[in-house]
């Protein structure tokens, strides 16, 4: 029977979902869940491409549509997100998507169509190998067995953080949450997603994310958002307060999460992206995990130039700088005009 793509709408979600589920390549960010929350915190149009044969799904391709005076006007799988791409019976399923994909990037004249796989597609598309990583690895329930697999030396500051006393909690405060991310991404010169955008995925993904808050002496110092699909953990959206680094609540955050995760039936703690040579790249590395090599792959219209977001662009090191300074408040008021396209 021929495959048809078409663009999903809200009447496919539970079909959608049913098909990323069991679908061996998909990932958490492939869920519908995801476009929900965008459409919701941001306003960005979300062509959803899926693929059917004799009335059944065979492939889906979750696109996002960023326009911006900045970064461009692009279609991304997915946006905000660490994977995406298209997924499909077959490769010819995935042939059909991406071409309908890249007849939509014509229609709408973006400059890019951008894909984020953790396997190449086999589009022969120019992409970026070298330049982000993952990390992932095993976990188990026995909090034991996951303190002995991390290497020694950040074991030791896991174990330092354990005689203080530090706690983990899962929290509802998102305001705790979010005043211990924002300083954390403000210190790193980087803009903050908008309080709403946290509140819209933890809607979207009822029993599927939670927040952990780690304490000392009663007071927060370190939280992440964590997301739960198919036996794996992924924590997200993390940071600390000016004391997370000193009393080592980081490291004991991630230990704690191991640890609950497994408990609840999790397999495998997938650490998420990190720019190859970055500081969070060493941090993954010392917690035990190898890096794997994520492939972002390009249709390009405007030239033959790969993009580069890097905070490493000279192009955007001067403004990381300045960001790194302003106060708090400040930060915190101009961030969402600006993280909402970043993507």
């Amino acid at each position: 029977m021929t495959v048809t793509v078409r663009e999903a709408s809200c009447d496919d979600s539970q079909h959608w979902d049913d098909y990323v589920r069991a679908a061996p390549a998909a990932t958490f960010f492939h869920l519908w869940g995801w476009r929900t929350a965008i459409e919701n915190a941001y306003g960005h149009d979300c062509p959803y491409l899926l693929a059917e044969q004799d009335g059944r799904i065979v492939g889906v391709l979750p696109l996002v549509r960023i326009k911006s005076l900045l970064f461009g006007h692009s279609l991304t799988s997915t946006a905000f997100a660490v994977y995406g791409g298209p997924i499909g019976d077959t490769p010819e399923v995935v042939e059909r998507l991406a071409g309908h994909a890249t007849a939509l990037a014509d229609h709408i004249d973006v400059d890019r169509l951008e894909l984020r796989s953790l396997v190449k597609t086999g589009l022969g598309w120019p992409s970026k190998d070298a330049t982000y990583a993952t990390f992932r690895r095993p976990i188990t329930a026995d909090p034991e067995a996951n303190l002995t697999a991390i290497p020694r030396k950040q074991r030791a500051v896991v174990r330092k953080a354990i005689g203080r006393g530090l706690t983990g909690g899962i929290d509802e405060d998102l305001d705790r949450f979010f005043h211990l991310y924002a300083a954390s991404v403000r210190n790193l010169g980087t803009p903050v997603f908008p309080k709403r955008w946290f509140a819209e995925l933890l809607r979207a993904f009822p029993g599927e994310s939670d927040i952990l808050t780690v304490t000392d002496g009663g007071t927060p110092v370190s939280s992440v958002l964590n997301f739960y699909f198919r036996g794996q953990v992924l924590p997200y959206y993390g940071g600390g307060g000016l004391e997370a680094r000193r009393v080592g609540a980081n490291d004991f955050m991630y230990y704690d999460l191991m640890c609950r995760a497994g408990a609840r039936g999790c397999t495998l703690f997938d650490f998420g992206r990190s720019k190859v040579g970055s500081g969070a790249f060493a941090f993954k590395r010392n917690f035990g995990f190898e890096p794997e090599a994520l492939h972002h792959e390009y249709y390009l219209r405007r030239g033959d130039r790969l993009p580069d977001a890097s905070p490493n662009n000279p192009k955007y090191r001067l403004m990381i700088a300045l960001w790194s300074r302003l106060p708090l408040g400040v930060a915190n008021r101009l961030g969402p005009l600006v993280s909402r396209w970043l993507g």
